[in-house]
């Protein structure tokens, strides 16, 4: 199958017309040698540094956590712009990808629960929700299926990060309210893969029951 042309919509992202690559579906090899994949595990290594750093600290706030922090964070751009600038797409980078992002939010919310940097009720509910997508991904795994991310998660993923990234910044209220809009967008985004899955799964009972007949 022809790529399609790389246009600066597509390159950043924001044109994702035609599916998801077909080397990343359900099925494919995992094809880890890849430059996208390297950034991969480059910024999952970072994660116990980031822990590491901002744990070293009194109050959670260090320059030094921070910028590892918005590295991993950003860095999620780079090997989607190197997938798409290579063609390196790759079923590991499907699943790697969104498992490192989960982690970031996870490991930023321990950080700032721990320093109290941010309401500890919200950060308990994105940390349970984050945890709960893992397992949601895993049981579609199982059952052989692929959830596409949504583009509410895409775009929820920019006021959580910057929540985050910002409480351990600054001391003023307003990454509190960032919080919110995240938390908010990411339970819509979470009600969105649920019921996508249900879907699926229907369909294929379906399928097998049309089939049996």
């Amino acid at each position: 199958m022809a790529r399609a042309p790389l246009t600066t919509r597509r390159l950043l992202g924001l044109d994702r017309s035609g599916g998801p690559p077909p080397a990343t579906r359900k099925g494919e090899p995992l094809n880890p040698w890849t430059i996208p994949n390297a950034i991969g595990f480059v910024r999952l290594a970072l994660l116990p540094v980031f822990v590491y750093l901002a744990f070293d600290t009194d109050d959670g706030r260090s320059t030094a956590a921070v910028i590892v922090f918005a590295v991993v964070a950003w860095s999620d751009y780079a090997d989607g712009m190197a997938a798409r600038i290579t063609g390196q797409y790759s079923r590991l980078g499907a699943l790697l990808d969104p498992i490192t992002d989960r982690a970031l939010v996870i490991t930023g919310a321990v950080v700032c629960w721990h320093f109290e940097l941010l309401p500890r009720w919200a950060l308990a509910v994105l940390a349970a929700r984050e945890l709960a997508m893992l397992l949601l991904g895993q049981v579609a795994l199982r059952h052989n299926l692929d959830l596409n991310i949504n583009m509410l998660g895409r775009w929820a993923v920019w006021p959580t990060m910057s929540a985050l990234f910002f409480a351990m910044v600054t001391d003023d209220a307003w990454p509190e309210y960032l919080l919110y809009v995240g938390l908010a967008m990411t339970i819509g985004a979470t009600v969105i893969y649920f019921r996508d899955g249900i879907r699926e799964l229907r369909k294929r009972d379906s399928s097998k029951a049309s089939t049996s007949r």
